[in-house]
């Protein structure tokens, strides 16, 4: 058969018979770039004899290397789900078979079969806390095992994305506002220009890697009760590049769209906790760009639908199109940083105050969370939830863990992003180089110290479960003999619940 879509349809039709299969039923999932068979525990996923600008199947032997490709980006992502590159092929008597004898006339990737509504997009109503937690520690390991690439190429190709989309959004006038595009393309031209630097400071430190390059909700599956990624760019390198914020980037914005703050806010603070990269809260000052730029590519991919829609569809392209486009305005016009600490002793609740408070604050997706506990393990090589000797306890100790917090607290600022400390800050000390931080940032620090009785604070701690602070009922009983000094601090009744804690402490923040 020859390498044209008209003589790939005879694969695709015996694909689809399910007396190929042994009589099980099949069900067939058409894109624009590939088909894929579902019969049982298995799935094929054959590449259409399709060119378009950014990826070209046209002929076999690019077919064959396009499904190559994507075994090998992906096995790493997911190595339970990707099992080989098989061919289809024509025997002697002239039939059809799969990976049996005779001349390949087709290649397919072959994958174990997950169920198909388990992927992150149909079940965005279900993402919570600890899914979203799971979420951002499995974009941190694939990326920590990701290959760093020349950041050069990439680099110069997102810059020139932004005339590419106001080319595209200009072509549909009735759905883009010509003033609005204008705006949004001398936004992003400013904001990229000025985070260059900073890519390119990036990429020298190996953080320009071969990223997942598509890494949307509808590219996540839950399989045993696990985030897995999957279905990763493999037509273009290019594209498949870039920063590993980035990267992070589509995600967060996916979660953010849909209105998920909540969950992109844990995401994100989640990703940062396991890359443990002080480059990357630097590298948050390319975020509100990096948000804008994945919106408005999906905003050019929608509306570039419309040409095929249609009549009944194309109002509600129109209005997709739209609200990734107005998600691009909102991203790259962020608001201002703000810098935010929340003191109090053991079993007042601060980090649940930090995070119900977190998605709120600042630029999108919300806060950063600095949390004493973590940072002490960090600094002494521990496990998150791994108890800690005495020694680091210690008073010189303490000062290494509130030093780091300080430190990190400035460059979360000077990213232009915001920050929210969580951490005891019993001694005036503490609080006091917390104050001079956002002195020297330029921000007014807005510090609340919650207070709770000793046996709600006792019943708290009793009830931690694989949390990072090593706080118990002796810790806790100590520390009602603290000399705390004058406070300064705004005093926030938490004896109640988050909700109820997490109002108060709103009302007093400016």
């Amino acid at each position: 058969m020859g390498d044209g879509a008209d003589g790939q349809d005879e694969v695709l039709a015996f694909l689809a018979d399910p007396r190929t299969h042994g009589g099980e039923p099949v069900k067939r999932i058409d894109t624009h770039a590939a088909s894929v068979f579902l019969v049982g525990e298995r799935a094929l996923k054959v590449k259409r004899a399709v060119r378009f600008p950014f990826l070209d199947y046209s002929t076999l032997a690019k077919r064959k290397q396009a499904c190559e490709a994507e075994l090998a980006v992906n096995a790493p992502y997911a190595p339970d789900i990707y099992r080989g590159v098989i061919a289809i092929a024509r025997t002697a008597d002239g039939t059809l078979s799969i990976g049996g004898g005779g001349a390949p006339v087709e290649w397919a990737v072959e994958m174990r079969r997950f169920d198909e509504s388990r992927t992150l997009d149909r079940l965005a109503d279900k993402i919570d806390e600890s899914l979203a937690d799971a979420l951002g520690h499995a974009v941190a390991t694939a990326h920590a095992r990701a290959k760093s690439v020349a950041g050069t190429p990439w680099i110069a190709a997102i810059g020139s994305y932004i005339d590419e989309h106001a080319g595209a959004f200009r072509q549909h006038p009735e759905i883009f506002a010509a003033a609005e595009v204008d705006a949004l393309t001398r936004a992003s031209r400013r904001s990229y220009e000025r985070i260059v630097p900073l890519l390119q400071e990036r990429d020298r430190r190996g953080l320009v890697r071969r990223i997942h390059g598509d890494l949307h909700l509808g590219n996540i599956a839950l399989i045993d009760g696990k985030p897995v990624l999957f279905d990763a760019i493999e037509f273009s390198d290019l594209i498949a590049s870039g920063d590993v914020l980035y990267d992070l980037a589509f995600l967060l914005m996916d979660l953010l769209e849909r209105g998920l703050r909540s969950a992109a806010n844990v995401v994100l603070n989640r990703y940062l906790v396991e890359s443990r990269r002080d480059s990357d809260l630097d590298g948050l000052a390319a975020l509100p760009f990096f948000l804008s730029l994945r919106a408005a590519i999906r905003a050019k991919v929608t509306v570039a639908r419309m040409e095929r829609a249609a009549a009944e569809e194309r109002g509600g392209i129109a209005t997709s199109a739209r609200n990734y486009f107005a998600f691009a305005q909102r991203a790259i016009t962020p608001p201002r940083a703000r810098f935010v600490a929340i003191g109090g002793l053991s079993g007042t609740g601060k980090t649940r105050i930090a995070h119900a408070l977190a998605p709120e604050i600042g630029p999108m997706p919300g806060a950063v969370i600095v949390r004493s506990d973590i940072e002490r393990k960090a600094l002494f090589g521990g496990a998150e939830t791994e108890r800690l000797p005495e020694q680091a306890y210690r008073p010189e100790a303490n000062e290494r863990v509130y030093a780091a917090l300080i430190e990190k607290a400035g460059r979360v600022l000077g990213a232009g992003h915001a920050v929210i400390l969580d951490a005891v800050f019993a001694r005036p000390g503490e609080r006091q180089a917390a104050a001079a931080a956002a002195e020297a940032a330029g921000i007014a620090l807005q510090a609340v110290f919650l207070t709770a009785n000793l046996a709600t604070r006792l019943a708290r701690v009793g009830k931690r479960v694989r949390d990072a602070s090593d706080a118990d009922e002796n810790v806790a009983r100590a520390q009602e003999n603290y000399d705390l000094g004058r406070l300064g601090w705004r005093l926030i009744d938490a004896s109640g619940t988050v909700e109820e804690t997490a109002a108060r402490v709103r009302t007093r923040l400016d």
